[in-house]
């Protein structure tokens, strides 16, 4: 009998290639399938949380701090190096490539030198971890909406308002909450007055004013998601990140949306994976089903998107690095890689027959965490509206 043949493993190509970094993605692959993938395996089904002891391993591998300065004790690395990982580690569980977006310098940017220093670096260590709260019921994509309303009390902020979709909330070092501290002028954006606020807090409780929600999803397990309600919150005004909250958001979601097709690659690429073994093992009508050309030139063009995606992604991630403007593309990026992991992982499911709509096999863990890609980080609808407002703006209203 033929020796099963392992799927191809991807390497960084030409011209991004250098030896640090295929130095890293070999060490992120290894951690991602001896640590990440058990774990992913043991407590996917019950919803489980990533323990912490798995996160303190990643902090250890300075996963955490990636992108924070060298001089801080960060890796000094740029999103290249981000994405990559963060493909490595959604092969496993797409949970664990999303915690790491929670450090890299997330919730340091205050005013004071010494003390964004001293965030950024906890931040690298592991030790600042925190949850983004941008989405509110009525304010998703539109986060111009934001309702949520901060109004000064001398020398401290007291918020007002809910948040929605704040995964890590509880178990969080922090809180990074965008709110509305004024009411935009007649002349003015709809998103000024917007402000980003700290909101430090001890893990496995929230502060006082705060209360939460566990939403129950049918994917993306490894953290809860919140929904929050701020009732009277004093936030120091000291703890004002950034001067530009609304810009600050779009900016942060330009890097999370590379970020997250590069988790799309990883899910779609894992499907791949999976069922090259699989479709090797099962047999029907006396083959294995791998020799049936449907099957063989599904599996085939599944492949090909992914690394198109892939391709695309390490483009887009080399063009942040330089500082260049890439909105555009960013978008677009985030909108094929994740249209394109909903469908990939849909096919491997297929390709599973039966076994696929079972819990048996991984590949639904795959397409459920998949599908919720096209959704957050921005819609694909509103991936599609940035491009195409770029390629074709509208005619003035008559």
């Amino acid at each position: 009998m033929t020796e099963p043949l392992e799927p191809p493993v991807p390497v960084v190509p030409p011209p991004y290639h250098t030896p640090e970094r295929e130095k890293l993605q070999a060490q992120a692959r290894r951690f991602a399938a001896e640590r990440v993938l058990p774990v992913a395996n043991e407590l996917d089904p019950a919803k489980g949380e990533i323990p912490r002891a798995l996160l303190d391993e990643m902090a250890a591998m300075g996963y955490f701090g990636i992108t924070v300065p060298a001089e801080y004790g960060g890796l000094g690395l740029g999103a290249v190096e981000y994405c990559m990982v963060a493909e490595e580690l959604a092969r496993a569980w797409m949970s664990v490539a999303s915690i790491i977006a929670r450090g890299q310098g997330a919730g340091t940017d205050v005013a004071d030198d010494a003390r964004r220093a001293e965030l950024l670096r906890r931040s690298a260590r592991g030790e600042w971890i925190g949850a983004i709260a941008l989405s509110e019921p009525d304010a998703g994509s539109d986060l111009a909406g934001v309702a949520t309303r901060a109004v000064r009390d001398g020398d401290h902020f007291v918020v007002t308002g809910q948040k929605r979709w704040t995964g890590n909330a509880k178990a969080a070092d922090f809180i990074q909450v965008l709110v509305r501290t004024a009411d935009p002028g007649p002349d003015e954006s709809r998103s000024a007055g917007l402000a980003t606020l700290l909101v430090e807090k001890e893990r496995g409780g929230f502060p006082e004013g705060v209360t939460g929600r566990p939403i129950d999803k049918i994917g993306y397990h490894g953290f809860v998601t919140w929904d929050l309600r701020f009732d009277g919150l004093r936030v120091p005004v000291a703890n004002q990140l950034g001067q530009r909250g609304f810009v600050d958001a779009q900016k942060w979601l330009g890097v999370a949306r590379v970020h997250t097709a590069a988790r799309a690659v990883g899910l779609a690429r894992a499907a791949v994976e999976d069922c090259i073994r699989y479709l090797q093992e099962r047999r029907q009508f006396e083959h294995p089903i791998g020799d049936f050309q449907a099957v063989r030139f599904k599996l085939a063009t599944m492949a090909a998107r992914v690394e198109q995606a892939r391709a695309f992604y390490q483009h887009v991630a080399h063009l942040l690095d330089l500082g260049q403007p890439c909105e555009r593309e960013t978008a677009m990026v985030k909108l094929l890689a994740t249209e394109m992991a909903a469908e990939v992982t849909g096919d491997g499911i297929q390709l599973h027959g039966g076994n696929g709509y079972t819990t048996e096999h991984q590949v639904e863990r795959h397409w459920r965490d998949a599908r919720l890609t096209t959704i957050f980080e921005g819609t694909s609808e509103i991936q599609m509206k940035i491009i195409a407002d770029r390629l074709l703006p509208r005619s003035p209203l008559g």
